[in-house]
């Protein structure tokens, strides 16, 4: 049929028709047939002119196919009444981004949470974010006409990758178009030796760095910087492009040539001695105001992200002192929105910038499963002025693992098997970014694990690597220690209350005299295997339990244990009068269930399942006590 010209348009209404054949009619113009939403089966097919509209009836016509619109809306529709108000969302704002990719996609479905429209340039029509977005032009984001004329759709444009048109963004800022975060940042940060060059006048620690323009150039960075040499091209580098090191002067040409040569524009970096890399990733807002999410640890292979743990296992000094190095980096450029700062962590505990990505980034994926708002809407908040969500983690240790692509075999076979793992694992997130070509090395998915310590989700990543020989058994979340199997008749009584209340443990002798370094072992070992409390029973001089609480952060709870000689007076006395600065927890002579009672109420602080069986534990104690009362005064004494 055709398109009847009668049907009716309204500002605040979409324009809706049925259609089976389309043939040009005068009353459809390109303007009116943009806000349809056609769809072939399941399939919604955005449409924003007629003639790709004609186009698809044409095609679906030869295949024995209709093209039908989402609804039907007759003449007789009815216009809004006078006393109808629109409802307002979070924001009526269309938010552009230049880019389409993985992040693009991340960005819209955070977006969906809160109905916030997302337009997306990008020049490929299957991007990864296509699907997902308010609208999508086909284009490039490098070329200057489009992307003007992409701005002209959109309220804010901001970038999920920093490779694009920044003279466009300057152009479009002057026409009074709002970019975030600005067109001088995206310039700074685009071309990396002018990011270092930044850096360096702001006072922020770098590895020492140097412009090479030809040979000679590099040579003389080689003698003055020393071997290995890192040598990276000024732009377009990510995602392991863009990166050569030279272990020896007879290795620059090599190195130089693999990077396309001086004409690319290069720099050398002096190598940085690195224990480990680190992420900090920074929300800024409109009004200047920043929020930083926890310090993260990223381990690369091959120049590419490969796993993200977070929170990273560094001391607290270590974590101030990158989160302050972040946030004065991010001081020192312009605009709203996520940055993520890239820093070594030196041998001599030094913090150094690598390189700042005003975008969210991959070091940040964990956010979505891990954090109480993740880095895409963050950044959704930051470039619309909204207020910034809390960046704080929802649970204690997450591990994330890039999927990327394959080199041999059948394409995505490998990343199926992993994911299909991935899916049996409790606490973990699979996350696949549906791109429409594999290749090696490509980002393709990320793996999410959440668990309740560090080595937990390490586990967990093995068994969905299938690394792990077999499943990886219950991890205990409470240590019982004694110095002698002579106490275990005592200690024994707190392994009864933890098996009551489903909490696993461990039980090891472990004595403060006898064996100080196995003592040493496994007190400075207990937080990183994931044991949240542990109970340190001891007799006699009972030293175990203060030297296990000043060779760990956790909580110790001491259990005086009677020994031979002065009916565990003494022990008492030694748990209880410990120096200020190390606590220990100490409960009555040989009272070891008190020790596991007081266990599950700690443990129940931040576990609602074992806070409710411990109010049921009391329940039950009082019906007991409540029983014995009522039988007394029911049968009296018997004094016989």
């Amino acid at each position: 049929m055709l398109l009847s010209s009668s049907w009716m348009a309204s500002p605040s209404r979409p324009n809706y028709a049925l259609v089976s054949d389309i043939t040009r009619t005068p009353s459809l113009s390109s303007r009116r047939i943009k806000d349809l939403s056609w769809f072939v089966d399941s399939n919604i097919i955005p449409c924003y002119s007629f003639p790709s509209l004609l186009k698809m009836a044409q095609q679906l016509q030869r295949k024995n196919q209709t093209l039908h619109c989402s609804a039907s809306l007759h003449s007789n529709a009815t216009l809004p009444r006078k006393d109808e108000l629109p409802v307002h969302g979070v924001s009526e704002k269309v938010i552009g981004v230049l880019g389409g990719g993985q992040l693009g996609r991340m960005l819209c479905q955070a977006a969906s949470k809160l109905a916030i429209k997302i337009a997306i340039l990008d020049p490929l029509v299957n991007c990864p974010a296509s699907s997902l977005a308010y609208y999508h032009m086909v284009g490039n984001f490098d070329d200057s006409t489009t992307v003007q004329k992409f701005a002209k759709r959109c309220d804010v444009l901001t970038v999920e990758i920093e490779h694009v048109d920044v003279a466009t963004l300057e152009i479009l800022e002057q026409q009074g178009i709002d970019c975030q975060p600005r067109a001088s940042t995206i310039r700074i940060i685009q071309d990396k030796y002018l990011q270092k060059v930044h850096f360096s006048q702001h006072g922020i620690p770098l590895p020492e760095f140097m412009q090479i323009d030809d040979l000679e150039g590099a040579k003389k960075a080689g003698d003055l910087f020393g071997y290995p040499l890192m040598i990276k091209s000024r732009r377009l580098a990510y995602d392991g492009r863009g990166n050569a090191v030279a272990k020896s002067a007879e290795e620059l040409s090599s190195a130089i040539f693999a990077l396309g040569g001086f004409e690319r524009g290069l720099y050398v970096e002096k190598w940085a001695p690195f224990v480990k890399e680190l992420s900090v990733v920074i929300a800024r807002c409109r009004d200047n105001s920043m929020s930083c999410y926890p310090v993260v640890e990223t381990i690369h292979k091959e120049n590419i992200c490969h796993i993200v743990k977070a929170p990273a296992s560094v001391s607290w000094e270590i974590k101030n002192l990158a989160t302050d190095v972040a946030y004065k980096a991010v001081s020192s450029l312009e605009g709203a929105g996520i940055f993520a700062v890239e820093l070594f962590l030196t041998e001599d505990g030094q913090i150094l910038l690598n390189e700042v990505a005003p975008r969210p980034h991959n070091s940040g994926h964990h956010t979505i499963e891990s954090c109480k708002t993740s880095q895409f809407e963050q950044h959704l908040r930051a470039v619309l002025g909204l207020p910034l969500g809390d960046p704080s983690m929802i649970t204690p240790a997450v591990i994330m693992y890039n999927i990327l692509g394959e080199e041999e075999g059948e394409p995505g076979f490998i990343a199926n098997q992993l994911m299909q793992r991935a899916l049996s694992i409790s606490g973990a997130f699979v996350h696949w970014y549906n791109k429409p070509e594999m290749r090696k090395q490509r980002k393709m998915g990320h793996i999410t694990i959440v668990g309740r310590s560090m080595s937990a989700v390490e586990n967990l990543l093995s068994l969905t690597l299938d690394e792990a020989s077999e499943k990886p058994a219950v991890e205990p979340r409470v240590g019982i220690i004694m110095g002698s199997d002579s106490d275990f008749p005592v200690m024994r009584d707190a392994a009864k209350v933890l098996d009551t209340f489903g909490v696993p443990y461990e039980i090891k002798i472990v004595s403060a005299h006898r064996t100080p370094h196995w003592m040493f072992s496994y007190a400075s070992s207990a937080q990183e295997r994931g044991i949240q409390i542990i109970i340190a029973g001891a007799g006699g001089a009972a030293h175990l339990p203060g030297m296990v609480a000043s060779l760990t952060p956790l909580p110790v709870i001491g259990v005086p244990v009677r020994a031979s000689t002065l009916d565990g007076i003494d022990s008492l006395l030694s748990i209880v009068q410990m120096p200020r600065g190390v606590p220990v927890a100490t409960v009555a002579i040989n009272n070891a269930t008190n020790a596991g009672l007081l266990v599950v109420r700690m443990l129940g602080v931040a576990d609602v399942d074992l806070l409710s069986r411990m109010s049921q534990f009391q329940e039950d104690t009082k019906k007991n006590v409540l029983s014995k009362a009522e039988k007394l005064e029911k049968d009296g004494w018997d004094l016989h």
